[in-house]
């Protein structure tokens, strides 16, 4: 099997991504020294000090994959988000702040969202809430 987001996505939910991606990352030790030999005694208590772990390909590759996996449900989550700070009466200068762009960025990656995410019957009444593209 081929580790990709596309089969880590339907796998795991944007919680249990999370969650993994986590172990997995404090699982490695961060070291970039490869095939790396110590001369210590095998029989020494000591050497469990020594230890270090790391992570192995198909961990690394499953790290990559969950990654990706996290962003694209995060940035999924934006459109109900965004949706829900409409309604409430948040205007694009407070959302453009709360994602750190523009008004005008928030307001193009909401209007892209969508017409990905929404059918049309939805995506009207997404476009309706939205208004007016915000000026300068």
């Amino acid at each position: 099997m081929q580790i990709t987001p596309e089969a880590l996505e339907a796998e795991f939910s944007l919680t249990t991504a999370a969650t993994r991606l986590d172990f997995l990352s404090r699982r490695d030790n961060g070291d970039t020294a490869l095939n790396t030999v110590r001369d210590e005694d095998a029989d020494s208590w000591t050497t469990l000090l020594h230890d270090q772990t790391t992570l192995d390909v198909h961990e690394s590759l499953e790290l990559l994959a969950l990654g990706e996996v996290i962003a694209r449900k995060a940035h999924d989550s934006q459109l109900v988000g965004i949706r829900a700070a409409l309604r409430g009466g948040a205007g694009w200068e407070d959302i453009a702040a709360a994602l750190g762009v523009t008004p005008q960025q928030a307001w193009d990656s909401y209007t892209e969202s969508v017409g990905r995410q929404l059918d049309a019957d939805a995506a009207a009444s997404a476009r309706e809430l939205a208004g007016t593209r915000p000026g300068r």
